[in-house]
């Protein structure tokens, strides 16, 4: 069993840069994916960035280049880097976890991007 809470949402101007974070309470050194999505009112859930056991990372469109993702393992923790925000960029954002063939969800977190 994973449970995952996201941390580090806030409000940043237009330009900046946030870091988010997600807590697992279960191992996800075994993890067979990872990544973060995200949804704005009115729109579909999109992929923000998602990284394979194997290696092979996939960025949204609207993010490639602007995004990073890492993983602590000790610390059983994933992160997103995300730089030159935009407007655009506002949603909730959501850490995903497949693990065992289970695929995890943590509650979101609001990012807002506004001057």
């Amino acid at each position: 069993q994973v449970q995952l809470v996201e941390s580090g949402g806030g409000l940043v101007q237009p330009g900046g840069s946030l870091r988010l974070s997600c807590a697992a309470s279960g191992s996800i050194r075994s993890a067979n994916a990872m990544g973060w999505y995200r949804q704005a009112p009115g729109k579909q859930r999109e992929l923000v960035v998602r990284i394979t056991s194997g290696g092979s990372t996939r960025y949204g469109d609207s993010v490639k280049g602007r995004v990073t993702i890492s993983r602590d393992n000790a610390k059983n923790t994933v992160y997103l880097q995300m730089n030159s925000l935009k407007p655009e960029d506002t949603a909730v954002y959501y850490c995903n976890v497949l693990r065992l063939g289970y695929d995890y969800w943590g509650q979101g977190t609001q990012v807002t991007v506004s001057s």
